[in-house]
């Protein structure tokens, strides 16, 4: 699947008529992000409710959480390829139709067999959306908001975080502080699970009022469609058909991408390709999703009871949706890497202070009250330094970096590369933390600080730059 957003030409107006109509199609777009953010946190509060339920150890409760990281690569390695055969739209509505099923399978599972089975189907919709949402609001968005544009796919994705955080608390307390109380004939956390069905269906909806990417209409040969869907999204003067060419011509240069094209250089890949890897890498071995996937069971370890836990869920995510708000001003005004080198220090200081309070020893079950303020003040400072950073930065990153020969390949194996570095760091935590809590967010620390040097060294700014300049 490529992508590609044009220089603006002389004389072209800065801000399009339409861009109001651009924000919603982005938005629309976006709801990919809200489920993949709302899919993949919810389990958060169904983690202890699941060791209950199944009476598993926390290397079998950790394959069920992870399980559904490995559809979500599979997802993302697949997708580019099968919205360049039948478009961007019915991309995302298998996608809908996935989150869907995975939501009523994984309310009513019959084993813990079938559940992590439900999960993996929804991971394969969350590694479809990780990927056709970004692109397709590349290929919409005009080149002077495309950064801001982008960073909707992000923000949808904290957004849905929140969201199904706020849910599961106020599940919770009505099912009286246990997960697996009773609601509606079910327990508590198969109701949690089961409520994303409401989103699922709305994005699916959605998908039926935004109109199919005039790239890929191009590419297909309904070359009216294609300008008339320019007209909803250019300047009122824009010489449309100049436009249309304009992309044709840009198309012609290029070659469909493939594996083998991303070969190169003395180490199996070319030297961007490895660059890509290496953000989604370091974005997934700080350990962020961590706190969201096991933000609550963390907190119970150290003495907080269940419902204060759900709630210090919930104000994690509230700041992860500010310091994404604060990235989306700034990606487009800083640029990409500055930001980036921001949020390295910043969450290198948090989780040091994260490993420094977990190092002291329980005292009645609970941290000792200085290191529980410090542990959670510090947990809090973490997630805002990745919101506003690399949670946003690596997403339009990965948009733009890739020559326009390289794109959909390349961001297929970035992506996925993403989706086994997050299930490696969720599959090990609950292991790592029976070991040492404090070394093991020693090992987050030091990836953090190890991202400083890499974006110095090898990452580029993309700041203003047309898709086509990458090279």
């Amino acid at each position: 699947m490529t992508s590609t957003a044009q220089a603006p030409r002389p004389g072209a107006a800065t801000h399009p008529d339409h861009l109001g109509h651009v924000i919603f199609i982005a938005a629309a777009a976006a709801m990919g992000g809200f489920l993949f953010g709302y899919d993949s946190s919810v389990i958060n509060g169904a983690v202890e409710a699941i060791r209950s339920r199944y009476d598993i150890g926390p290397a079998t409760l950790a394959q069920v959480i992870a399980i559904a990281l490995i559809g979500c690569a599979i997802g993302a390695a697949t997708a580019g390829r099968i919205a360049d055969r039948i478009g961007r739209i019915r991309c995302m509505q298998i996608a809908a139709v996935l989150f869907t099923i995975s939501a009523v399978g994984s309310a009513l599972p019959f084993a813990l067999w079938d559940l992590a089975f439900w999960r993996i189907v929804g991971g394969f919709a969350i590694g479809m959306a990780s990927v056709i949402g970004p692109a397709y609001i590349a290929e919409v968005a005009p080149p002077a908001y495309r950064g801001r544009l982008g960073s909707f796919q992000q923000a949808a994705i904290v957004v849905g975080i929140a969201i199904s955080q706020l849910v599961n608390y106020g599940l919770l307390n009505a099912a009286g502080g246990n997960q697996r109380g009773q609601l509606m004939g079910l327990e508590a956390w198969q109701v949690m699970l089961g409520v994303m069905v409401i989103p699922a269906v709305l994005y699916g909806l959605l998908s039926f009022a935004i109109p199919e990417s005039p790239r890929f209409l191009l590419s297909v040969g309904r070359r009216d469609r294609a300008r008339e869907v320019l007209a909803e999204v250019e300047d009122k003067d824009a010489d449309l058909d100049a436009r249309v060419a304009e992309i044709e011509h840009a198309m012609k240069r290029e070659e469909k991408s493939s594996f083998r094209d991303l070969l190169g250089g003395s180490f199996f890949f070319k030297r961007i390709v490895w660059i890509g890897i290496g953000l989604s890498v370091f974005q997934q071995f700080v350990g962020i999703n961590v706190a969201f996937y096991y933000s609550a069971t963390l907190w119970q370890s150290v003495g907080v009871d269940p419902t204060a836990s759900f709630l210090y869920s919930f104000t994690t995510s509230i700041i992860n949706i500010v310091g994404t708000v604060i990235a989306m001003i700034f990606v487009d005004r800083i640029g990409r890497k500055p930001l980036a080198l921001i949020g390295s220090v910043g969450m290198a200081v948090g989780l040091a202070l994260e490993a420094w309070a977990f190092s002291y020893d329980l005292v009645g079950g609970k941290l000792p009250a200085t290191q529980g303020w410090v542990a959670l003040i510090a947990a809090h400072l973490f997630v805002l330094f990745f919101a506003l950073s690399w949670g946003v930065v690596v997403w339009v990153l990965l948009g733009e970096m890739f020559p326009n020969k390289i794109r959909a390949a390349a961001l297929g194996v970035a992506a996925a590369a993403q989706w086994i570095a997050n299930w490696a760091i969720t599959a090990s935590f609950p292991s790592l933390a029976d070991w040492n809590l404090s070394a093991t967010y020693v090992i987050y620390t030091f990836f953090a600080a190890l991202s400083i040097p890499f974006v110095l060294k090898f990452v580029r700014e993309t700041k203003g730059k047309a898709l086509e300049e990458m090279g």
